[in-house]
């Protein structure tokens, strides 16, 4: 016969004691295990700030874009500033000279020719490719059908590899080329578009406009999809004529764009190298008389005999050349401004 055992007065305690109830739907939570104290580990993940980042932080983004510009514009720039006051050659370090390759410019022939072709070359270049992208881009801003095809043709000499640009106007426009032979067709004969000293840097003029008028038509086209219609509306309203809109309306809204243009095409016209090396030759055509200060820069400062020194002299006067005709320009946008 079993007898029954005696309970403790703790589990007579348990015996009586009500059975927990689930905690109630309204979202209360009662403590447990669960909950973590603010000290705790989780607690600090699960409540704390974010976290402090270190000044070098920014800095180390920005590193590697620093090192491309430092070790290839930033140190060509000072390297070639210093040897400008130097006697430096391509195997011989070189001494300190002073102002002696400024002052040997002065009295250089090719370096004033060459200033005279870049000064020219701007010139002649500039208005062209300030006015003509711009009535190129008021074309093709219409929305008509096979307009894209348009778009995309004009735009193709700007992709296209400036030495096969080159080469292919320079057949063009040889004595034998295709435009000489339908001249000498028609009884005009041939002319000497390579062989001129003044045809020559027009055709060089005219293969920077031609190649250039679709990058600066897609900048026009930017500007004027920000013209207000309404504006073209009032003045046809008011009476005025394509023309007269053209040059009350358009013109004044992208004024600003049209002194960007001009800045960028004076800078690139200045710095003109490779359609004129391509069309008058490593010679800057007949007795050097096409050469540009760029095409003198590389021509004096290469070969095992290059003079650097002198060549970084003339490289920075294309520099303080080029940057006062952004000065220029900045400075006449502001006096219209006012």
């Amino acid at each position: 016969m079993n007898t029954p055992t005696a309970k403790s007065p703790a589990e007579k305690a348990g015996a009586h004691s009500p059975v927990p109830l689930p905690a109630a739907s309204s979202g209360v939570t009662t403590a447990g295990p669960a909950l973590r104290s603010p000290g705790s580990a989780a607690g600090r993940r699960a409540g704390g700030g974010v976290r402090r980042q270190l000044p070098v932080t920014p800095w180390l983004f920005a590193a590697p874009g620093l090192l491309v510009v430092a070790a290839f514009a930033l140190y060509p720039f000072l390297s070639t500033l210093v040897n400008a006051f130097t006697d430096r050659r391509a195997l011989v370090p070189g001494e300190f000279v002073g102002l002696a390759n400024f002052q040997e410019l002065i009295h250089d022939e090719m370096f004033w020719i060459g200033l005279r072709n870049s000064s020219l070359y701007v010139v002649g270049v500039v208005p062209a490719l300030v006015i003509l992208p711009l009535l190129l881009a008021m074309l093709v801003q219409k929305h008509l059908p096979g307009i894209t095809f348009f778009r995309s043709a004009f735009y193709t000499p700007v992709v296209a590899s400036i030495v096969v640009v080159g080469l292919i106007w320079v057949w063009i426009l040889d004595e034998r080329g295709l435009v000489n032979g339908v001249l000498e067709m028609v009884g005009i004969g041939r002319i000497g578009f390579l062989s001129d000293e003044w045809l020559l840097l027009l055709s060089a003029m005219f293969v920077t406009v031609w190649k250039g008028l679709g990058y600066y038509m897609i900048i026009y086209l930017a500007a004027l999809a920000n013209v207000p219609k309404e504006l073209h509306e009032a003045a046809s309203v008011d009476g005025a004529g394509p023309i007269r809109r053209f040059v009350t309306v358009t013109v004044p809204a992208v004024r600003s764009t049209m002194v960007l243009v001009g800045a960028l095409s004076a800078v690139a016209a200045f710095k003109v190298f490779s359609e004129v090396y391509l069309m008058a030759g490593p010679t800057g055509g007949p007795a050097g008389e096409d050469t540009t200060l760029v095409m003198l820069v590389q021509r004096v400062g290469t070969g095992l005999t290059g003079r650097v020194g002198y060549s970084s002299a003339m490289s920075v006067v294309v520099f303080v050349v080029t940057l006062g005709l952004m000065l220029l320009v900045l400075r006449a946008n502001r006096k219209e401004d006012v």
